[in-house]
C-alpha cells in the first residue's frame, strides 16, 4: 500500500506552532511538516503571514524547516509537493491591468514553483453549464460507492502503479534530450530579455535556473509515467509545451505585453519617478491612492504614475504593504 498524505493549510499553522502549557513550551508541526512525503494544499496563498512566507522559502528549496524559537532548536523535514492558490489584489483577474498588477507575489516565491497557471472565471454559457453539471453529478453520486470495498486490488491499481514508479523507475536525461533542453532554455532567456527591452519592464515571473530544473523534473516525470529509465527529446518537448502553456503564458499575460513604450511614454514615466521621489522621502509611507491623486492634480497621467511605481518596485526603490494599499520608499 502507498500512503499519499494530503494536508490542507489552515492559514495559522502552515509551518509550525509554538504553544505554551503550564509555563512550558512545546512544538506542533504545521501543514508542511505533517505532509512530509505527500502533498500540501495552500489556499489564500497571497494572505499568508509574513513569518510563514520567510520560512516557506527554505521548505520549498531545502525540503527542511529550521526552528529556533522559545528555546527550541531543531530541523523538521518537509519533503512535500506544494499546491497553492492565490487571488489577485483586486479579487478578480483584470485583463486591462499588467501582469505585475494581477500577480502580486514576490518573485522569490514564484520562482520556486515548477508550473504557474492563471485560472480565469470566464462567463460562458456552455462552459458554465458543463461545470454546473459536473458539480451536480459529484454530489448526486457521493454515497454511491460508500458501501463497497475500496481496498481491493482491482480498485487500487492506480496506487500500485504509482508505488511501482516511485520504487523502480528513476529516469535521467539522455544526451540528445540534454542538448535539446539547453537550447530551448537559452532561447527562452533571450526571448524574455528582448521583451523586457521592448517594454521597459521585467517579467513578473523570472525565468532562471530554477525554471530549468523544473523542466528537468517535468521531463523525468513524463519518462517515469512511461516506466522508462531514460528521458528522451520527446519528453523534453512535451515538458516545454506544458511549461509554455502555464508559466510562460502567465509571464506574457496582461495588457503590458501588448503595448510598446514609446519615447514620449518613457519620458512621462521618468517625470513620474522624479515627482514620486520628491513627494516621498526615504522611509516615508504613503497611501498609493493618495499619491496617485496628488500627482494627477499636478497634471500627470494615472497610468504613467502606476507604471512608474511598478518599475520602482521592481528595482527595490519602493515596497508595497497592506496588500498594496500603502507604499514605503526604500531608497
Amino acid at each position: 500500500m502507498i500512503c499519499l498524505r494530503l494536508v490542507c493549510y489552515d492559514r495559522f499553522s502552515v509551518i509550525y506552532t509554538i504553544c505554551s502549557l503550564q509555563r512550558e513550551f512545546y512544538l506542533e508541526g504545521g501543514a508542511m511538516v505533517l505532509a512530509d512525503g505527500g502533498v500540501v494544499c495552500i489556499d489564500e496563498f497571497d494572505k499568508m503571514r509574513p513569518e510563514d512566507r520567510v520560512a516557506i522559502h527554505e521548505a520549498m528549496e531545502q525540503q527542511t524547516i529550521s526552528i529556533a524559537k522559545a528555546g527550541i532548536t531543531t530541523v523538521l523535514n518537509s519533503r512535500t509537493s506544494v499546491l497553492a492558490a492565490a487571488n489577485p489584489p483586486s479579487g478578480r483577474y483584470d485583463d486591462l491591468k499588467t501582469a505585475q498588477d494581477n500577480i502580486d507575489l514576490q518573485t522569490t516565491i514564484l520562482s520556486r514553483f515548477d508550473l504557474i497557471f492563471i485560472v480565469k472565471d470566464i462567463r460562458k454559457y456552455s462552459q458554465d453549464k458543463e461545470i454546473a453539471s459536473h458539480i451536480i453529478r459529484v454530489h448526486a453520486s457521493a454515497n454511491k460507492f460508500s458501501d463497497e470495498n475500496t481496498d481491493s486490488k482491482e480498485d487500487n491499481w492506480l496506487k500500485r502503479y504509482v508505488q511501482y514508479c516511485r520504487a523502480r523507475c528513476h529516469p535521467r536525461l539522455s544526451k540528445d534530450a540534454a542538448a535539446n533542453l539547453q537550447q530551448k532554455y537559452v532561447t527562452i532567456r533571450m526571448d524574455m530579455k528582448r521583451r523586457a527591452h521592448e517594454t521597459g519592464e521585467a517579467a513578473p515571473i523570472p525565468i532562471t535556473v530554477r525554471q530549468l530544473e523544473a523542466i528537468v523534473r517535468l521531463s523525468e516525470s513524463l519518462a517515469k509515467m512511461r516506466l522508462s529509465h531514460e528521458a528522451t527529446p520527446d519528453d523534453v518537448n512535451k515538458a516545454f509545451k506544458l511549461f509554455d502553456t502555464s508559466t510562460m503564458d502567465a509571464a506574457r499575460s496582461g495588457i503590458n505585453q501588448q503595448i510598446n513604450i514609446t519615447g514620449e511614454m518613457a519620458n512621462e514615466i521618468k517625470q513620474a519617478e522624479t515627482q514620486i521621489k520628491r513627494r516621498m522621502g526615504i522611509g516615508a509611507r504613503l497611501s498609493e491612492r493618495r499619491l496617485i491623486e496628488d500627482l494627477a492634480r499636478m497634471g500627470m497621467n494615472d497610468s504613467m504614475v502606476r507604471r512608474a511605481l511598478l518599475i520602482m518596485h521592481q528595482r527595490g526603490e519602493v515596497e508595497y504593504q497592506r496588500e498594496r494599499r500603502s507604499i514605503v520608499r526604500k531608497a
